[in-house]
C-alpha cells in the first residue's frame, strides 16, 4: 500500500483498509484544522488506487470488511471514477460489508441524485459528514464553506440515496460567546440531518492554524470546559434525531459518553448533570490525547 503524508480516518474505522483516493483535502480552509495544511489536494491517478486493492487483494483478501477512502473528501472524486474504486473493492474482498469516506456538503450537493444513488447501490453506503456547528455566524467564522441549510440538504439527498450519515459536531468551535446559541443550534442541526451516528468532539487550538492565529489576536476565546459540558448537556436535551447511536468518545473530549438518542437522553443527561456538579470525575488533560 502506497500512502503519503499524515493518514487519518474515523475511530469506527479502525479496522477497515483504508485506501488513499485523494491526496489532502479539496476544501482545506477550515480554521481550526490541521489534518491536511501539509498537502495540495489532488485526485490520485485511479489506476494508482486499483493497483493498491489488488495488492491488499493478495495480502489480506477475505479479512478485509470496511474499506476507507481517504483523504479528506473522497467524494469530490468523478462518479465514474469512485465507482471503479468501489466495484473494485466488491470484487477484490469477497467478506466487504461497506465503503466510507469523509464528504462535505459541497461534495454531496455537487453530484446529481442519480450519481448519489449509482454510489450507494455499488456499495459507498456510509459518509462522515462535519458539519461542526449549526450556527451559520460560526460557520461562516471558521470558514467551513456550507451553510447549515446546505448541510440540511445534503442529508436529505444523501438519505434519498440510500446512504448512511455520521455527523460531527464540536463542542466549543463557537468559543466563550455563542457557547449556547451553537450548542442549540448544532443540536437543531442534528434533528434536520436526521443521521444513524452522530458524535461531539471538542476543538482543541492547534499551533499553526487561522484558529490560533485568531486566538492570539484576542479575536478567539477558547471555551472554558465547564461550557463545554453545558453545550453538551443543551445538545443531547434539545437534539431530536429520530434514532442516532450517539458518542463522545474521542480523545479530545473531557467526559466520555455513548448511548442512543432519543432513548438514553435521560441517562446521559444525568451523567452530565453529575459532572457539571462535580460528581463525575471528567478525563484528565493528560489521558485527552492531544
Amino acid at each position: 500500500m502506497r500512502y503519503e503524508g499524515r493518514i487519518f480516518r474515523p475511530p469506527s474505522e479502525a479496522d477497515a483498509l483504508i485506501l488513499q483516493a485523494t491526496i489532502g483535502c479539496s476544501w482545506n480552509h477550515c480554521t481550526y484544522c490541521d489534518m491536511y495544511r501539509d498537502k495540495t489536494f489532488r485526485a490520485r491517478p485511479v489506476e494508482q488506487t486499483l493497483a493498491d486493492i489488488e495488492e491488499a487483494r493478495r495480502t489480506l483478501g477475505p479479512a478485509v470488511e470496511k474499506v476507507f477512502l481517504a483523504d479528506g473528501d473522497a467524494l469530490v472524486l468523478p462518479t465514474e471514477d469512485l465507482l471503479r474504486i468501489v466495484e473494485a473493492c466488491f470484487a477484490a474482498f469477497p467478506r466487504l460489508r461497506r465503503v466510507s469516506t469523509y464528504a462535505t456538503a459541497r461534495n454531496v450537493l455537487d453530484k446529481t441524485d442519480e450519481a448519489l444513488a449509482r454510489l450507494a447501490a455499488a456499495g459507498l453506503r456510509l459518509l462522515y459528514m462535519g458539519p461542526e456547528s449549526g450556527d451559520d455566524d460560526t460557520l461562516r467564522r471558521i470558514a467551513k464553506g456550507a451553510s447549515a441549510a446546505d448541510h440540511v440538504e445534503a442529508a436529505r439527498r444523501a438519505h434519498r440515496a440510500k446512504m448512511t450519515l455520521s455527523v460531527i459536531f464540536l463542542l466549543g468551535i463557537a468559543g466563550r460567546a455563542r457557547s449556547q446559541i451553537h450548542a442549540a443550534a448544532s443540536a437543531r442541526l442534528a434533528t434536520a440531518m436526521d443521521p444513524a451516528f452522530v458524535s461531539l468532539l471538542t476543538v482543541t487550538v492547534l499551533p499553526g492554524t487561522p484558529l490560533a492565529t485568531l486566538e492570539a489576536r484576542g479575536r478567539f476565546e477558547q471555551a472554558t470546559v465547564r461550557q463545554t459540558l453545558e453545550e453538551l448537556r443543551t445538545f443531547v436535551a434539545e437534539a431530536r434525531p429520530t434514532d442516532a447511536l450517539f458518542r463522545t468518545n474521542h480523545a479530545s473530549n473531557h467526559l466520555p459518553l455513548g448511548g442512543r438518542l432519543p432513548r438514553d437522553r435521560a441517562r446521559i443527561l444525568a451523567v452530565v448533570d453529575a459532572a457539571l456538579a462535580g460528581r463525575v470525575p471528567l478525563r484528565p488533560a493528560w489521558a485527552r490525547g492531544l
